[in-house]
């Protein structure tokens, strides 16, 4: 037995933090460090690691944990709460992204920019677009003072139906690309598999509930692992009998324990087992799996496009949700910003299509571009759609401050000549003459 697998994993661990410690101190998410760290350790460049059958499995682990954590910290009842102008906004961010990102493979394989193997492989790149990650968003409206107001509430309600909606098409993209099924028993399946989530879900939220009550402050450690067991057993079943992904099956599993009342315990005893292991070593392997050596010119424009429909197509796409709901155009292009940014759904997409061979490994490095790009763009772009508005505010400001000081000043004189009124008073007739 090979012990170089424990070298392999201290090397990613110590990597991806070392990085993401330097890619946060530039204001940057952590996980473009970690998709550094598989870059610079991987073929790509130093050659120092690899992919082998223990990454891929533990990989595979890692982003079903990171869709069940996912699942575990969704609001449903904010989700029902979102009403039209969330559910617009997603859809609209979710089919317009679709259809742009599936042309431009489309065309660019066409006229020999990049090769594309089938028509699935455009729609596969299509569907990466698909996905919105808003920490970066929400971090940049809690710095401007807008995470609180009808732009920032409806960028976070359409966010969580805009996963949701995402997970569905990743679904059904891959149900089409796996085998030549008909398409309505791909659709037939998959409204089997949601059905059989309700059922086992009802089910377990029963039998969770019911532990509550009976070993409620006994023996705590027994919830994360039954939910561990829950998602696993969900990812299994949507991947063997439905055809589904098994991340769907791991984000319905997370949805389910979120509605049980040991949900946050639950969600912070994930946290450690994530950060420590899984996490750290699903983004390396993304960027260890990346392969450059086909990189050229074209392949480097081709990225370069891809980057700017991604921002584009969220842009017109959200923005035309949040027109449908009578949002004003400054509205709508602040909307449509502060959705453009991407992150670890779009490489677990991408990272899916290459797994399923539908993706070609050359495809990953415009995708890992694409992720950085917006990650580093959005909040520039979103700092700039707020731009007149701090403006006025800052106008605004300005002259409450002077109207604040001018009704100071008038309040001090008329101190000064209420005391001067009253020491007139005080004086005898001669001294007032």
């Amino acid at each position: 037995m090979s012990y170089h697998f424990l070298l392999d994993l201290a090397l990613i661990l110590l990597s991806t933090k070392l990085l993401g410690i330097l890619t946060r101190k530039i204001q940057m998410p952590q996980v473009v460090g970690a998709l550094l760290a598989g870059l610079i350790l991987g073929p790509a460049m130093l050659n120092i690691l690899s992919e082998t059958a223990f990454l891929s499995q533990i990989s595979e682990l890692g982003v079903i944990v990171i869709l069940f954590t996912a699942g575990l910290s969704t609001d449903i009842r904010e989700l029902k709460a979102t009403g039209k102008a969330g559910f617009f906004v997603a859809l609209c961010g979710v089919l317009v992204p679709l259809v742009m990102g599936a042309a431009l493979a489309w065309i660019a394989g066409r006229i020999g920019l990049v090769t594309t193997g089938s028509f699935m492989e455009d729609v596969f790149v299509g569907t990466v677009l698909t996905a919105t990650s808003v920490s970066i968003t929400v971090e940049t409206l809690k710095e401007l003072g807008k995470l609180n107001t009808k732009v920032g509430g409806t960028i976070l309600a359409a966010a969580l139906i805009d996963d949701v909606l995402g997970l569905i098409a990743l679904t059904l993209v891959s149900s089409f690309a796996g085998e030549k099924e008909n398409v309505w028993l791909v659709l037939a399946k998959i409204a089997m598999f949601f059905a059989f989530a309700i059922v086992v879900g009802g089910l377990a939220m029963r039998f969770f509930n019911w532990l509550v009550r009976r070993f409620d402050g006994k023996n705590l450690r027994r919830y994360p692992v039954l939910a561990f067991v829950l998602c696993l057993l969900m990812a299994y079943c949507a991947e063997r009998f439905f055809g589904v992904a098994d991340i769907i099956g791991a984000y319905a599993a997370g949805l389910v324990i979120s509605c049980t009342p040991k949900a946050k315990y639950i969600e912070s005893k994930f946290e450690p087992l994530s950060y420590l292991l899984l996490t750290p070593v699903f983004f390396a392997s993304v960027g260890i799996n990346a392969d450059i050596s086909g990189v050229n010119g074209k392949m480097l424009l081709f990225s370069v496009l891809l980057l700017a429909v991604a921002i584009l197509s969220k842009l017109l796409g959200c923005g035309l949700g949040a027109k449908l709901c009578h949002f004003t155009t400054q509205e709508c292009v602040q909307v449509g910003t502060g959705m453009a940014c991407r992150g670890e759904v779009a490489l677990i997409v991408a990272n899916r299509g290459v797994a399923m061979g539908v993706l070609s490994k050359a495809m990953m490095t415009p995708v890992i571009i694409t992720v950085v790009g917006c990650a580093i763009l959005t909040p520039v772009l979103l700092k700039l759609s707020f731009h007149k508005e701090r403006q006025a505010e800052l106008e605004q400001n300005a002259l409450a401050d002077r109207l604040a000081e001018t009704e100071q000043l008038d309040i001090v004189s008329e101190q000064l000549l209420q005391k001067n009124r009253d020491f007139m008073e005080k004086k005898t007739p001669e001294e007032k003459e």
